[in-house]
């Protein structure tokens, strides 16, 4: 028996990067032995342990058989007479695709000398390439989504010729249709998260997947804006630049989200109509919640999408609203009972601000008036202003247009300041 530090962590730490998971192998094990050993089985479709104390996974080395369509279309085998480099052979990227026994002293690091490589990770690392481990990447369409989350991480790195035209294949094939709504999210989410989110969707648009999992987005390319407004002009270029300032001021899942969607309507605006667009935000919040729905989105996500989506064009223009329309500007939003989700409406829409060719430092202080506004109109003692109403006979809209009212005053008193 033998045990192997595998993928990530043996990457990472050839890149010089902090290891944060890591992942183990077991050779000529058998499930049998690995309980003996105080392990415990979690793996329902093949033979994986946690350790009970790191709860770091062990797996046994393992083979697969493509049986049927899409990602869970296999048939594994685990065995004690397979080899590491069978094991490693199935992974995909060869990147990811590495093998290393630990140093003696404890810290479970990466013993470099001992890297078993079989598919040229080491050297793809090193010309910052991102290829496919061997053939049986395509059988396993989330692996189109993971490289292109791995090109959100690694900004740097090119999508080799061969993977390319591997991965367009894959989808001309049919296979990214077999994609289920959870693994798209839970892929997507991640490459969200990562430094440069636009490399992951710049991988799924050149290799045809995007259309596939994100129809709604994949069309916003070729759609014209204003120019006086959107010097970059094409609105899916101006979308990936609103992500990646997302992504530079560290935003939260939810406010990249919202970001990444919030002009969806803008793909369905006539072309007779280009460059306006019209009532577009409306048509956004429609496709969002079309989008919520197919991939079962966390409920935070899209309810700030369709928030933003609605109201981004309001809030870019508030700075002329007077203090009444602003009181009702933050009611839409919801802002009263959820302060904390108002502060990423905001957000996201300084980066949607922010996202235009030329305009990527300028100061957003819109932003900031509105949330001095909202503080304001949160001292507004609304019990007593609430009470005062109904003794004066007032019932419940009344009541609410008093304390608007009395907001109002509040917001109005600040600005006078």
């Amino acid at each position: 028996m033998q045990t192997y530090l595998v993928g990530g962590a043996v990457r990472d730490h050839l890149l010089g990067l902090p290891v944060q998971d890591r992942d183990w192998v077991v050779v000529g094990a058998t499930p049998e032995q690995m309980v003996a050993q105080g392990l415990v089985p979690v793996g329902r479709d093949f033979p994986v342990f946690l350790h009970p104390q790191t709860h770091e996974e062990y797996a046994l080395a393992r083979t697969e058989r493509k049986s049927g369509p899409g990602y869970r279309g296999f048939v594994v085998h685990a065995d004690p007479a397979i080899t590491l480099e069978e094991d490693l052979a199935r992974r995909d990227l060869s990147i990811n695709a590495m093998a290393a026994g630990v140093l003696p002293d404890g810290s479970n690091t990466p013993d470099i000398t001992t890297l078993v490589d079989p598919c040229g990770g080491q050297r793809d690392l090193t010309d910052k390439v991102l290829r496919h481990a061997s053939p049986a990447f395509a059988e396993d369409p989330v692996r189109i989504l993971r490289l292109a989350r791995f090109a959100a991480r690694f900004a740097q790195f090119t999508v080799a010729d061969d993977t390319l035209a591997l991965l367009r294949a894959m989808v001309q094939a049919g296979e990214a249709e077999h994609l289920v709504a959870e693994r798209v999210w839970q892929e997507l989410a991640k490459g969200l998260m990562e430094d440069q989110p636009s490399r992951m969707f710049a991988v799924l648009r050149d290799c045809g997947a995007l259309a596939v999992v994100l129809p709604e987005v994949d069309a916003l390319w070729g759609v014209p804006q204003p120019p006086e407004h959107h010097p970059e002009i094409d609105t899916g270029v101006h979308v990936m630049m609103v992500l990646d300032c997302a992504a530079q001021k560290r935003a939260p899942l939810e406010v990249r989200f919202a970001c990444l969607v919030h002009d969806l309507g803008k793909a369905t605006t006539p072309p007779a109509e280009w460059p306006r667009h019209i009532a577009h935000e409306v048509r956004s919040v429609r496709l969002i919640q079309g989008l919520a729905q197919r991939l079962r989105l966390p409920h935070a996500c899209a309810e700030l999408a369709e928030v933003v989506a609605r109201e981004h064009g309001n809030i870019h223009r508030s700075a002329s609203l007077d203090a009444a329309a602003t009181v009702r500007l933050l009611e839409r939003c919801d802002a009263f009972r959820k302060p904390e989700r108002f502060a990423q409406v905001v957000q996201a829409c300084e980066c949607d601000a922010r996202g235009r060719l030329g305009y990527e430092q300028t100061a957003y202080p819109q932003g900031a008036r509105l949330l001095r506004a909202l503080t304001q109109a949160q001292s507004v003692a609304t019990d007593h202003i609430a009470s005062a109403a109904q003794q004066a006979g007032a019932r419940g809209p009344g009541i609410g247009r008093a304390v608007a009212l009395a907001r109002a005053q509040a917001v109005a008193a600040m600005e006078a300041q």
